[in-house]
């Protein structure tokens, strides 16, 4: 009994009302099969004319064609000129080459030879801004208070390292025989011998020039 029909509505037959709602069903598919959509949801219609360009196809062509008419009768010229050595036969010694527009170029190169005449003449003929006379005067003045301010002279200053290092040098092999003077004089005849012997032996400060890198002028 429960593998048989049951009818969602009480029926008097539940053979025909199996048979009944079979219909229904089946009828209710079929609809569902056949129904149409609302929505247009197809792809849009292919143009040929869009995608085959027959005018630019064309247009290939005959510019292919040209350029092959072109290759051809090029490739003659240089057979010819292969065959024959090549000479030219429309030389003309006699002719003489003309310009259309010189008249105008020269007018022009005119004009503008006369615009940087005039404004060379203004730049020339315009006073000075600035007064030289007064800055060089300034700077001797300056070059005088700096003079008188600076520790050393100023034409010491103008000298090489190579001199400047060569009188500090001097100097203090100055300063080593005089001092050594001074010893020989106070002590005995032994001591002035062995005095003697050592001023022989001081050693005494050479003259080299100087490294560049290691002495600067002031």
């Amino acid at each position: 009994m429960h593998r048989a029909y049951q009818p969602l509505t009480p029926a008097n037959n539940i053979f025909l009302r199996k048979r009944w709602d079979q219909n229904f069903y089946e009828a209710h598919r079929n609809k569902v099969l056949a129904a149409q959509s609302r929505i247009d949801n197809k792809p849009p219609k292919t143009y040929m004319h869009l995608h085959i360009k027959l005018k630019k196809l064309q247009m290939e062509g005959e510019r292919l064609a040209t350029v092959e008419r072109d290759n051809r009768i090029l490739l003659e010229k240089m057979a010819h000129i292969m065959r024959t050595g090549g000479s030219v036969d429309n030389r003309k010694d006699d002719y003489v080459q003309k310009s259309l527009n010189k008249t105008k170029r020269q007018r022009e190169l005119l004009r503008i030879t006369h615009e940087n005449l005039a404004i060379l003449k203004r730049i020339t003929s315009k006073d000075p801004h600035y007064h030289h006379v007064k800055w060089e005067n300034e700077w001797r003045i300056n070059q005088q208070y700096m003079m008188n301010i600076s520790k050393y002279p100023h034409y010491w200053r103008q000298q090489t390292p190579y001199v400047i290092h060569k009188e500090q040098q001097a100097a203090a092999n100055k300063r080593i025989r005089e001092l050594n003077a001074n010893n020989g004089e106070c002590s005995s005849y032994g001591n002035s011998r062995n005095n003697t012997a050592m001023d022989f032996m001081s050693p005494v400060i050479s003259v080299e020039q100087p490294s560049t890198h290691s002495i600067e002028a002031c």
